[in-house]
């Protein structure tokens, strides 16, 4: 994405005053565009080239990124301004002016200068792709072209609020296995690195045989001098390919049936494309996105590649003006409650309002099936932790209960 450029302007006042000043543009039009929308003709303008020491310096994967919550705010923001009469000139500069994020506030800088050029709204959010996502510009592009804009942003909002409600229950179940999971690991290398060497030690001073779990827990702590240095690399290295490639078509067309597959964590991985499907799908139509264009979107913002195939089927329906809710029966990741709902949604015209209860159905399903994994993840957690340590524990002391024995 590229920033925006500085221009120093001449012009002359209504008293024949000449001014000079500074203003941020994408270009040279837009800023002929700003200073005549203030009623004021510029006689020249010319852009500033910034020296080196000039440039903000940003270090790359620490700049503050935005977040779908970000998002969900500004199209808040943006729909009760609009609606309460603000141009949307007006509410983008009073955005960008107060959000948190600097990249958010740079990137509606960009968007306001766009529109100042001729572009519409819905074109200028499409030229940040990398910020916007498809099924906002879409539902933008309806609202411009419907003259409902400040409904189809409550609706984006409400989307992206409930996405957001979404990952965080996930993240919730997911952290207490993880960190649990990372403390058994630091534990028993700790462990191997400097307490086993301190046994092995003594005991060899003492002579005689060790128990077999003893000789094993020495020969891993010999070996983990060798071995934890090449898998520390091969764990950075395989985390920042994992950063790079997790979203190829290639590595999720392998990845994703196998989630669903999934014991214990499968059905929740379900549910959540499921919920995720149908609050996209039912948001578009009742935006007015036609249904086509609504599939193709939602197919990409699915997030699973079972569900995107299945779209895929269903589209090729349509088009031969077959029922919407056929192919999605010869998938079983979707319920048979689901397409039920959805064919008697389909039959009474209320679609958009069927799946939307579906989502909610899910959502909630979602958080049942998350409480219900934590409360038996933590006890398992717990006792695979206690039989690491207290294993290891028992092979060390192994040996000291015959120590009296060596002595003598």
């Amino acid at each position: 994405m590229a920033g925006q450029r500085t221009y120093e302007y001449t012009l002359r006042d209504a008293k024949g005053k000449v001014i000079k000043g500074r203003i941020e543009a994408n270009n040279e039009s837009a800023v002929a565009t700003r200073l005549k929308s203030m009623g004021v003709a510029p006689m020249s303008i010319a852009e500033v080239q910034n020296t080196g020491l000039q440039r903000e310096i940003t270090i790359p994967g620490f700049s503050k990124k935005i977040t779908m919550k970000d998002l969900s705010i500004m199209a808040r923001q943006l729909a009760t301004m609009i609606s309460a009469g603000l141009s949307l000139l007006r509410a983008l500069s009073i955005l960008a002016e107060q959000t948190d994020n600097p990249e958010l506030a740079k990137i509606l800088n960009l968007v306001r200068g766009d529109i100042e050029t001729g572009l519409s709204f819905s074109d200028a959010l499409g030229q940040h792709k990398a910020t916007f996502p498809p099924i906002m510009l879409n539902m933008v592009r309806a609202g411009e072209i419907g003259g409902f804009l400040d409904q189809v942003l409550v609706s984006v909002a409400e989307n992206f609020e409930s996405e957001v409600r979404l990952r965080s229950k996930i993240k919730s179940a997911m952290t207490y296995p993880v960190v649990v999971f990372c403390i058994a690991i630091l534990a028993v290398v700790g462990m191997l690195l400097f307490i086993v060497p301190v046994f092995e030690k003594m005991f060899a001073d003492l002579g005689g045989a060790l128990p077999a779990p003893t000789q094993f827990l020495v020969f891993l702590s010999g070996s983990m001098k060798f071995v934890l240095p090449p898998l520390v690399v091969a764990l950075i290295i395989g985390s920042a390919w994992w950063s790079k490639h997790k979203n190829d078509d290639g590595v999720r067309a392998k990845l994703d049936p196998i989630k669903l597959k999934i014991p214990v964590f499968g059905g929740l991985f379900r549910k959540v494309a499921v919920a995720r499907f149908t609050r996209n799908f039912g948001t578009m139509l009742h935006a007015g996105v036609p249904i086509l264009q609504a599939l193709d979107i939602v197919g990409e913002t699915s997030g699973n590649v079972v569900i995107a195939n299945a779209i895929k089927d269903v589209q090729a329906s349509v088009r031969q003006g077959l029922p919407l809710t056929d192919p999605l029966a010869k998938h079983p990741v979707f319920p048979p409650m689901v397409v039920q709902m959805m064919a008697v949604g389909e039959d009474t015209g209320a679609l958009d309002t069927m799946l939307e209860k579906i989502a909610e159905f899910y959502d909630q399903e979602v958080e049942s099936t998350t409480e219900q994994l934590t409360s038996l993840i933590e006890p398992l957690m717990i006792l695979v932790l206690g039989i690491l340590i207290g294993g290891m524990i028992i092979a060390l002391y192994m040996p000291i209960f015959s120590i009296f024995e060596l002595i003598g």
